[in-house]
């Protein structure tokens, strides 16, 4: 097991909820039906931690529950949803670490049937033309937080387009994720949810 949360990590790793629930409505509402009218999306990332080093790549998400970060050439980690758990493997030491994709601040993209009022809220940034969208447990600050970013758009899923969140874990640590040419539903092929264990004589 990592015995600390890594930038990569960062991206999935805490799960998501806040104490007091509202009515799922207005700019929510719309996160939600934005949600639910992706099935499929590819985009390029940018991801930028504390120190400020950046590394690129591109995401992909199906529906239900299968996502890829697919890091720059160079980079030895990937991480991948299968529709049930997430999967970090770090080809550079062949380790592999997975949990269920209901803990993680991910299983707001990949399960859009979730009632958003128990898990996130909006957040008031003062532009009429982005909606914030933040999640936390206060009962367990060790989860972190995150808060995804959306700009209105009407040539998007529900005039929404996703462009990016930011993780905050418990030691203050940020990772940003930024994304670009954003596609929606089209074909995505499920063998891009595979991959191969580094791990000798192991089977996923």
């Amino acid at each position: 097991m990592f015995l600390r949360l890594t930038p990569a990590l960062a991206l999935i790793a805490a799960p998501v909820a806040i104490a007091a629930p509202a009515p799922v409505s207005g700019d929510l509402a719309l996160v939600q039906r934005h949600l639910q009218s992706v099935e499929t999306m590819t985009a390029a990332f940018s991801q930028t931690d504390r120190a400020g080093k950046v590394l690129t790549g591109t995401l992909t998400l199906k529906k239900p529950g299968r996502i890829r970060f697919q890091y720059q050439q160079g980079v030895p980690i990937l991480i991948v949803g299968d529709g049930k758990a997430l999967t970090f493997i770090d080809y550079s030491v062949k380790q592999v670490q997975r949990w269920p994709i209901g803990n993680s601040p991910l299983g707001i993209l990949l399960d859009p049937s979730r009632d958003m009022s128990k898990v996130a809220r909006i957040v008031d940034g003062g532009d009429p033309r982005i909606v914030s969208v933040d999640a936390s447990d206060p009962r367990h600050p060790e989860y972190g937080r995150i808060n995804m970013i959306f700009v209105r758009d009407a040539g998007a899923p529900a005039g929404l387009m996703l462009t990016g969140w930011v993780a905050l874990d418990s030691q203050n640590n940020r990772t940003t994720v930024r994304l670009s040419n954003q596609r929606f539903n089209a074909p995505v092929s499920d063998g891009t949810f595979r991959w191969n264990d580094p791990r000798p004589n192991s089977h996923k």
